[in-house]
């Protein structure tokens, strides 16, 4: 099994033993031992039929596969990592959040609809399941958020990362205070986390404030 380690907290450092891990394109910065690097594709991974549902729903994610002996280090442009184990549960995750996973995770399309048209993201994000590691990046140090029955979370979606659980999601506005000074006529967008799971969310706005 490939095993995932930090060195510090902006760099991925797994180790192999003949196995195989999907990777961002372009991320390795240093390996030692043998190691093989296989672009994949337009597929990503996940077939002809995997790259049309992401060129529909406008998700893009290109990634490479790394197989071999040794440690291959991985970053993007000093972003704060942060390592997720599954364990035949799912992850969704913005594809831009995601640096490496374990070969032996599934990735596919979830259609999420007015989230994506709300956030300029796409009308889809990318779906981890199976059981291994993920590494997923965030503007400054992620922090896992728990949802429990009965009391809902409420997120901004520019410091949304990924969520996993049985949680639904929908998406409620409220009044932004652009409008309580009279300076604007809209509504702030929110994701609205109900059920049980956790959602990672980071410390910075991809955006600006969102209005609907």
């Amino acid at each position: 099994m490939a095993r995932f380690g930090l060195h510090g907290s902006k760099m991925l450092a797994v180790e192999l033993a003949g196995e195989t891990i999907r990777a961002l394109n372009g991320s390795m910065v240093a390996y030692d031992g043998e190691m093989a690097f296989k672009r994949q594709g337009m597929t990503g991974g996940e077939g002809l039929r995997g790259a049309i549902r992401r060129r529909v729903a406008g998700e893009g994610m290109t990634l490479m596969e790394i197989t071999g002996k040794g440690t291959v280090f991985l970053a993007s442009n000093a972003t704060e990592i942060t390592l997720v184990e599954l364990a035949g549960d799912t992850l969704l995750v913005e594809s831009e959040s995601l640096l490496a996973l374990d070969g032996r995770l599934q990735t596919g399309v979830q259609f999420i609809g007015l989230r994506g048209m709300g956030t300029g993201q796409g009308l889809a994000t990318t779906k981890v399941e199976g059981q291994g590691t993920v590494a997923i990046l965030s503007d400054g140090p992620a922090i896992a958020l728990e949802v429990s029955p009965g009391a809902p979370l409420c997120v901004d979606p520019h410091a949304y990362v990924a969520h996993r659980g049985q949680l639904q999601q929908d998406v409620v506005t409220d009044v932004n205070w652009r409008t309580v000074l009279g300076q604007g006529s809209g509504e702030s967008v929110q994701f609205r986390y109900q059920g049980h799971g956790l959602v990672y969310v980071q410390p910075a706005e991809r955006g600006g404030i969102l209005e609907i």
